[in-house]
Order: C-alpha cells, then sequence, then structure tokens
C-alpha cells in the first residue's frame, strides 16, 4: 500500500516507521464530496448513462415484486389472525370485507415502498459513480423539460406522450420520444386552427 507523499504532513515524519505508516493511512484525505469536473463528465457517455438509467429502473421493478409479496403476507398474517364477529360491522362493512380490504391496502403500501428500496439499493451498490449519475441526470432532465410539449394541449384523443421521459432507454428510444413531442405539438396545432 502505497500513500503519496504529498498527502502526509511534514510534522508525521518520525523515527518510528510503523507509526508514520499507520498516521499516514489515517490522514488520506478523501475526496468523495468534490464537485464533478468537465473532463470527468465525459468520462460518462449519454449511451453508458442511459444504461444506467435502465439498471436502475430494473432494480426499481425487481424490487417491488418482493415488496408486494412481503406486504400481502403482512396483512393476511396480522388481519387473519384478528377475530372478528360477523354480526358487528367494521366501520359499516362486513368484517370479511374490510379486513380483506386492509390486506390488499397493505401489498399497495408495499408496491409503493418498493421502488424506493430498489433505489436506495441501486445507490448502494453506484455509490462510486453517483456524483457523475446525478450530473447526468440533471442534464438529461433539462433536455426532457427543454424539449417536452405543453400538457394543456392534451385530450383525451392526443394523450400527452411520456411527459417526464421515464421510459427512455436508449438513444434510439429518445429520438423516438422526441419524434412522439414533435407529432404531439403538430396534431394540437393543427387541433386548435
Amino acid at each position: 500500500m502505497s500513500v503519496s507523499l504529498a498527502r502526509i504532513s511534514c510534522h508525521e515524519v518520525r523515527l518510528a516507521p510503523q507509526r508514520i505508516c499507520r498516521r499516514a493511512f489515517l490522514n488520506i484525505r478523501h475526496n468523495s464530496n468534490t464537485v464533478v469536473s468537465e473532463a470527468e463528465q465525459q468520462n460518462l457517455t449519454w449511451p453508458e448513462y442511459l444504461e444506467i438509467r435502465k439498471s436502475k429502473r430494473k432494480w426499481e421493478t425487481a424490487a417491488t415484486i418482493p415488496a408486494c409479496i412481503l406486504g400481502l403476507m403482512g396483512g393476511l398474517a396480522y388481519f387473519g389472525s384478528l377475530e372478528s364477529d360477523s354480526t358487528k360491522p367494521i366501520m359499516g362493512l362486513d368484517p370479511l370485507f374490510f379486513y380483506s380490504g386492509c390486506t390488499v391496502s397493505c401489498m399497495g403500501l408495499g408496491y409503493l415502498i418498493g421502488p424506493a428500496i430498489g433505489a436506495a439499493g441501486w445507490r448502494m451498490t453506484h455509490r462510486r459513480a453517483m456524483n457523475l449519475i446525478e450530473a447526468k441526470d440533471r442534464r438529461f432532465h433539462q433536455h426532457i423539460v427543454k424539449n417536452r410539449v405543453d400538457p394543456t394541449a392534451q385530450s383525451a384523443t392526443n394523450p400527452v406522450p411520456d411527459f417526464y421521459g421515464e421510459k427512455i432507454g436508449s438513444l434510439h428510444q429518445y429520438r423516438q420520444w422526441l419524434r412522439d413531442q414533435a407529432r404531439f405539438r403538430r396534431k394540437a396545432r393543427f387541433a386548435e386552427e
């Protein structure tokens, strides 16, 4: 393990070599909170970024399925073990229907929490490149905001196509998204005339 001499302060040089190595190792500055330079941003190309974005979405989906199952099982375990009297309604409903609704809502809660768990897991595995990814994320969302259509012109026959650009996972899909936005603009403009 070598430590650059620029990071060792001069007052640490002593006669005991083990002590120097230990102190030098403890005095290493970790540059995790530095600003991403323009040269580093060039290292992450758009196809790589879109592939990373697609993998994040897969992680979120993969975490949603077990979270739904766990929510359903938890709801079944809790509400299935409650004793109920069928002659006494709960909030005007039969207890069986009420507890069934509560069990399904536990599954819905798992559906809502699953993507957050998946995103947290994905962020933990991609910690090193997070500054690059977040910088590219900001640029991507600036492109989306600049190129997306005005949603006030939508109708039942002409809905807005993927307003937030969530389904973009490659350059081909981004170009298709741009074409869909242009098509929506044309339809909305000709519908007004």
